[in-house]
């Protein structure tokens, strides 16, 4: 399987454990989309560029990671077609991909340590989706399409705050 990664600065040391970890016990292809030092940089650009590579097909499967592990889960959930699933335990990450078809997980540097991570990407890439909840995944994917390529105010009525 190949397998993007990529976190900010929050979450940088944190990726190369669970780097080293996916590299050292299974036979996945990583490919580290950053960041590369723990300079500050903004999160969105990392989870925008593994969602955009799992929408092009380029990756099979994701992990994000920034200090709670929220802002990149909101940020790849931006494209068409991307189900990013936050996962700090081993059965949301097993649920992540049994249930919802998650291409991603994303775990909070800030959140859980180094064993719970490497936990919770082993339970998430141990399992793969059945199609068991075809059905509610579906309903989510037809939701999305009435509302890609338009704005926060044509879908609401409002200005964006």
């Amino acid at each position: 399987m190949k397998i993007g990664i990529g976190s900010d600065n929050n979450g940088f040391e944190f990726k190369e454990v669970i780097k080293k970890f996916i590299e050292e016990t299974t036979d996945h292809e990583i490919i580290d989309y950053g960041c590369y030092n723990d300079d500050a940089i903004d999160y969105p650009d990392v989870a925008f560029e593994v969602a955009q590579a799992i929408s092009e097909e380029k990756l099979e499967r994701g992990i994000l990671i920034c200090g709670t592990g929220i802002g990149v889960a909101i940020a790849a959930n931006k494209y068409p077609g991307i189900r990013a699933a936050l996962a700090h335990d081993t059965y949301s990450a097993e649920r992540a991909q049994l249930s919802n078809n998650a291409q991603i997980i994303t775990m909070g540097a800030q959140i859980i340590g180094y064993e719970v991570g490497k936990k919770v990407v082993e339970a998430y890439l141990n399992f793969t989706w059945a199609e068991g909840s075809a059905r509610k995944v579906n309903k989510i994917t037809e939701k999305e399409k009435e509302f890609v390529g338009k704005t926060f105010e044509e879908v609401t009525g409002n200005a964006c705050i």
